[in-house]
């Protein structure tokens, strides 16, 4: 029907693709169902093919299942998320610019006092007729006139307060704090202030006081108002101070433990090394890991042969018709063959012995076996002038 000539109209990465493809479709045939497949799906029913339904439980995904990618860790939460406080009554803070303070250095005059007096008894009417503006325009003018009054700065700090202005009112609570201390008002309308921001704790400590010095049923309302918010605070921050001491401690135990490890180790290290000859020694010292030995150079005659040995190991000649120390020097020269130092003479009387003996002397002597003097290396020894 078509020529055994004709071409394929594709090129050979395109045929790879479509390899491909149709090998993703003969694993997982329900792909042909999605839309933008449907002239695959055509064109497969055209030559008689049939297509395997989708099942019930399951729906055709419009592309291979993509490996997802992890999930970042989910940071935890917050400690102040454990708190859930009332702020129903907090309010914005305010910004505006301070007032007129007075002149602090000013002493006024008995004229200026009742002046002033008078400019505070018409901001009580301004303030009873709702006129905040009105009141606290003078109480400005009679703390012109007696800016030592402390009453007249707190009763200011109270029209700023009915104004929902916290921060004015904290400002003239303070002054008057500073000239009374124990200005009752001022406690209260500072405190007062502190809760309207959200300060709890400041206003339980300014409530409290203000009740102390002058009971009073609002000021002891807006304390019991205040006090939840003001014991959770307290109680949020014990928490977290015995969190810190225990991860504090903890550390601490740590660091503990690891120094104790450290020393340990170091301790180990140090008997290890003390009570076993050193491989870089070769071996050369284990003849000094002998009692019999070490008994032996406690006798004086030992000790003073074996010093004249040390310096001049020719000197062996003179021992050789004494048996305590050519036995000595005999065991010594058997135990420098058994540490792999290569024979050298195990018979008293040779060289080799007398260079062994006078090493081993010098090396028992620094060992602290017996007081030598500096020993000297054993020197190569010639055979002239024996027999």
């Amino acid at each position: 029907m078509y020529g055994d000539k004709m071409s394929v109209p594709l090129k050979p990465e395109h045929l790879e693709q479509l390899k491909v493809f149709v090998d993703m479709c003969m694993k997982n045939p329900e792909i042909l169902h999605q839309s933008e497949l449907s002239f695959v799906k055509t064109f497969i029913e055209h030559f008689g093919g049939q297509i395997p339904e989708v099942k019930k439980d399951e729906t055709p995904s419009k592309e291979p299942e993509q490996p997802k990618e992890p999930e970042p860790e989910a940071e935890p939460e917050s400690e102040e998320s454990d708190l859930e406080l009332d702020m129903s009554e907090v309010v914005e803070p305010d910004t505006d610019a301070p007032q007129s303070m007075g002149d602090p250095t000013l002493q006024p005059t008995e004229e200026d006092v009742t002046e002033s007096q008078n400019k505070r008894a018409e901001a009580v009417s301004a303030i009873a007729e709702k006129d905040y503006e009105r009141a606290i325009e003078l109480y400005t003018k009679a703390i012109e006139l007696n800016p030592q009054s402390s009453m007249i700065y707190a009763k200011r700090g109270q029209a700023f307060l009915l104004m929902n202005k916290p921060n004015a009112c904290i400002r003239d609570c303070n002054l008057a704090l500073e000239l009374n201390p124990d200005n009752a008002a001022a406690h209260k309308f500072r405190g007062r202030a502190y809760h309207l921001l959200g300060k709890f704790e400041e206003a339980v400590s300014d409530l409290r006081l203000a009740c102390k010095f002058d009971f009073d049923e609002q000021a002891d309302e807006w304390l019991r108002k205040v006090t939840p918010n003001a014991r959770k605070i307290e109680e949020h921050k014990r928490k977290k101070e015995r969190k810190a001491e225990e991860k504090l401690e903890r550390e601490k135990q740590e660091r503990l433990k690891r120094a104790r490890e450290s020393a340990k180790t170091q301790e180990d290290s140090t008997r290890s090394s003390q009570s076993k000859p050193s491989d870089d020694m070769g071996g050369f010292y284990k003849f000094l890991y002998d009692n019999e030995l070490l008994e032996a150079f406690k006798d004086p005659e030992v000790a003073e042969a074996f010093n004249d040995l040390s310096t001049k190991p020719m000197n062996i000649l003179k021992y050789q018709n004494n048996p305590k120390i050519m036995a000595l020097i005999d065991k010594m020269a058997t135990k420098f063959d058994a540490v792999g130092t290569g024979r050298m003479g195990g018979m008293p009387g040779f060289p080799g012995a007398a260079a062994a003996a006078a090493a081993a002397a010098g090396a028992a002597g620094a060992a602290g076996a017996t007081p030598t003097s500096t020993p000297m290396p054993p020197q190569p020894q010639d055979d002239v002038g024996l027999d």
